[in-house]
């Protein structure tokens, strides 16, 4: 089913994974995972560099569970670069520890050194994935969680005759450390991809790229499962398969109520599982993702490619491409995300807070500072309330535990500084911002309420924002200036959207609910890993409890030192 070359290969490691989890025992078990930290050399577009791999291999391993596990994962440096690794999704319930993102929740993996990952897979079930949480190394470290119900929970969809993991990806050429301090000295972003990529690997439409495509081969009649993660550092990406039509079920490992498209469209952070029958006249079709833009900013518009094949056609047919959507078809965007609703089932609720306790109003803008050496004599950075995040050099998790003073602040703002129409002409003038390491402090077990409210401080764009340690859900969005007179009265609060990472559209705002019920430090930030480097980000203090199960756990014995 799945292959390293344009060729099909009858055999598949994903089905023997897939069969072992059949044969899963029926109690919770303990899964344990090595993943060594290494440098390997891989060709892609007629030229090989070094990258940092996992177990040495690009993309990184599949990591399998099932609901109820504990999972171990023991990761060992052998790099040159300091590591951390994220389970993106997984709430990680008083568990910070195991949470991954550098400086926030623990300090990284030195070179020589290790730090096993131990944590319970609660009440989760579906598709997730893992990548490196500091510099740009999640470039070429990433790879797919899958989680499986507990036994006898079926799917509340069709069973699906087989599944397949399907990674979306970016390569550069060159170093992407390299050409991100270049970009970083002359205060600019620095260039962008040169390929995007399916399960590692570009496709035919690039040059040196027959070997290096992705195929799956699939059967008259059958139905198939993809598990979708987008991967990429900085764009959110359409996909489709030719000709054929994707049920949409589940994302960011919620269930959601099924619905038909053409195409998907999926940020980076972002997971979505579909169903795909193949029903189609047998040949050979082309599955293709290439990005959504819709602000006057470049881009890699280059489209990547893998082949769905079915059963017993010849690799000389001319695979047929989709029709994805337009690079700036923001209609599309719009009326896709408002099709996504929580399955909201008598087995799958949606718990969505009706009340709530604090409600955030949070600008997203883009600044500059004054930079001498700077190309343009100025460094473009990026705010939430006008405030540039700056990384501490301990983890914040501990100085939280151990109550380190100097670290940070706890007065981050629940609105901006001054109101202005947000989404009117660009502003250019006056953007002075303000840096900081400030922390928003939130009672443990209080509903909130988030606002994020797009800006054009130098020009808007659309922003996907992940919370750790959390699932939230999508109550409205819209575009143009937040009303917080008119706007409330049309969120849906029946069957909203839940998930972890969530778009704010170019010039608008996404209003999201969560109940603060997990004690820690949790990290927001955009996944677009060029403003996250600008600081767009900042970290949430989520009080403990007064139960006994409602404080953060200890830190384990090898949490690295700082």
């Amino acid at each position: 089913m799945a292959t390293d070359g344009g060729f099909v290969s009858k055999t598949t490691l994903f089905l023997v994974g897939f069969i072992a989890f059949i044969t899963f025992p029926a109690e919770a078990d303990v899964r344990k995972y090595q993943f060594d930290i290494q440098v390997r050399n891989v060709s892609r577009l007629c030229h090989a560099k070094p990258i940092v791999t996992v177990n040495g291999r690009f993309p990184g391993p599949t990591l399998y569970a099932r609901e109820g596990d504990r999972v171990i994962i023991n990761v060992t440096n052998h790099a040159k670069y300091n590591m951390s690794i994220h389970w993106h999704g997984l709430k990680q319930y008083r568990n910070g520890w195991a949470d991954g993102p550098a400086y926030i929740t623990q300090c990284p993996i030195q070179t020589g050194n290790s730090y096993a990952y131990d944590f319970n897979v609660t009440g989760q079930r579906g598709t997730l994935w893992w990548h490196a949480h500091i510099l740009w190394l999640r470039a070429t470290v990433y790879g797919a969680i899958v989680i499986m119900p507990k036994p006898g929970t079926p799917f509340p969809f069709p069973k699906p005759n087989m599944e397949q993991i399907v990674v979306l990806g970016e390569w550069w050429h060159k170093d992407v450390e390299e050409i991100v301090k270049q970009g970083t000295n002359m205060g600019l972003p620095p260039n962008m991809s040169d390929a995007h990529t399916i399960n590692g690997k570009p496709g035919p439409l690039f040059p040196c790229s027959e070997k290096h495509t992705f195929a799956m081969e699939v059967e008259s009649g059958k139905t198939y499962l993809l598990r979708i993660v987008n991967a990429a550092l900085n764009d959110e990406l359409f996909f489709a398969i030719a000709s054929h039509n994707m049920t949409v079920v589940e994302v960011d490992a919620v269930y959601t109520k099924p619905f038909v498209t053409q195409a998907i469209l999926i940020a980076p952070g972002q997971t979505t599982n579909v169903l795909v029958r193949a029903d189609r006249s047998p040949g050979r079709y082309f599955m293709a993702a290439r990005p959504f833009m819709d602000a006057p900013l470049p881009v890699d518009n280059k489209t990547a490619t893998g082949i769905f094949q079915y059963k017993g056609i010849p690799n000389t047919v001319l695979p047929t491409l989709p029709q994805l959507p337009a690079p700036n078809d923001t209609d599309f965007a719009l009326s896709y995300n408002k099709n996504l609703k929580s399955l909201n089932s008598a087995n799958f609720p949606a718990n969505v807070p009706l009340k709530v306790d604090r409600k955030l109003f949070y600008t997203v803008g883009f600044g500059k500072d004054p930079c001498p050496t700077c190309v343009n004599g100025t460094r473009i950075l990026a705010s939430l309330n006008n405030i540039s995040f700056v990384m501490p050099e301990i983890g914040l998790l501990q100085a939280h535990y151990f109550n380190t003073t100097g670290v940070f602040r706890t007065d981050f703002p629940d609105k901006p500084p001054k109101p202005f129409n947000y989404t009117g002409a660009p502003l250019t003038a006056n953007l002075g911002t303000a840096h900081g390491t400030r922390l928003s402090k939130i009672a443990f077990n209080s509903t909130v309420e988030l606002v994020l409210q797009d800006t054009n401080l130098l020009t808007v764009e659309s922003h996907p924002f992940h919370l750790h340690g959390y699932n939230f859900f999508v109550v409205g969005t819209g575009i143009g200036n937040f009303d917080p007179v008119k706007d409330p009265a049309k969120y849906n609060l029946v069957d909203p959207v839940e998930r972890n990472t969530v778009g704010v559209p170019t010039g608008g705002w996404t209003a999201i609910r969560f109940r603060a019920d997990n004690p820690g430090v949790w990290f927001m930030h955009c996944h677009l890993e060029l403003h996250t480097g600008w600081g767009l980000k900042m970290a949430f203090v989520v009080e403990d409890g007064k139960g006994a199960d409602q404080s953060i756990l200890p830190p384990p014995k090898d949490l690295p030192p700082c």
